[in-house]
C-alpha cells in the first residue's frame, strides 16, 4: 500500500504564512475557487485549530521511481498509487474513524470540477491539501522524523490523517 506511514502527534503541526503565499499566487488556478482551498477551507489561525484538535496523526508516504526531473508521465504515475491508496485507506479508515481529517497530497480530486460556487457535493468526502493547510511539507517530515526527499530518481507524494480514539 504505502511506502512508508509514521505516527506522530498532530501538536507538531504548525502552519506557516509563506505556504499560504504560494496558494495566493494561484499556480495551480484553483485558488478560491475550490472548497478544499485556501480561502474557502479556513484561515491558517482556523486550520491549526482544528489540526490540534486531534489526538492522533499518521503521515502516510507512497515513494516511486521517476526518470528525472521531466518525467511527467512518472511524477503522475506514482501521484496516481498514491491517490488511489490514500481513497482506499479513507474508505477503511472512515469505518472506524468517521471523524478524521484527512489531508492529502494537493487539492480535492474527487470531482472533475469543483461546484463552488455552489455547494460541495460531497462535503463528507471532500479534501483539503496538507499545503492548503498551511503545512510546509519538508518541515512535517522533519517533526514527525522521515525524510522529505529519497534521492535522485524518486518522488514522493504525502497525505496525513487526524483522528481521536
Amino acid at each position: 500500500m504505502f511506502t512508508k506511514t509514521t505516527d506522530f502527534d498532530p501538536k507538531i503541526l504548525k502552519t506557516e504564512g509563506q505556504v499560504r503565499t504560494w496558494c495566493e499566487n494561484n499556480v495551480c488556478h484553483v485558488y478560491g475557487k475550490n472548497w478544499s482551498c485556501p480561502p474557502l477551507c479556513g484561515s491558517l489561525p482556523e486550520c491549526e485549530v482544528k489540526m490540534h484538535s486531534f489526538e492522533h496523526g499518521i503521515l502516510l508516504e507512497t515513494t516511486g521511481k521517476i526518470k528525472g526531473k521531466l518525467d511527467v508521465l512518472g511524477y503522475t504515475a506514482v501521484e496516481k498509487q498514491h491517490l488511489n491508496n490514500f481513497y482506499e485507506f479513507i474508505a477503511e479508515f472512515r469505518m472506524t474513524h468517521p471523524d478524521a481529517l484527512y489531508l492529502g497530497a494537493g487539492g480535492c480530486k474527487i470531482c472533475k470540477n469543483c461546484a463552488y460556487p455552489e455547494p460541495c457535493r460531497f462535503p463528507e468526502r471532500r479534501l483539503s491539501s496538507m499545503e492548503g493547510y498551511g503545512l510546509l511539507i519538508k518541515d512535517v517530515c522533519e517533526a514527525v522524523g522521515t525524510s522529505y526527499s529519497y534521492g535522485d530518481k524518486t518522488i514522493t507524494y504525502f497525505a496525513c490523517v487526524l483522528y481521536n480514539d
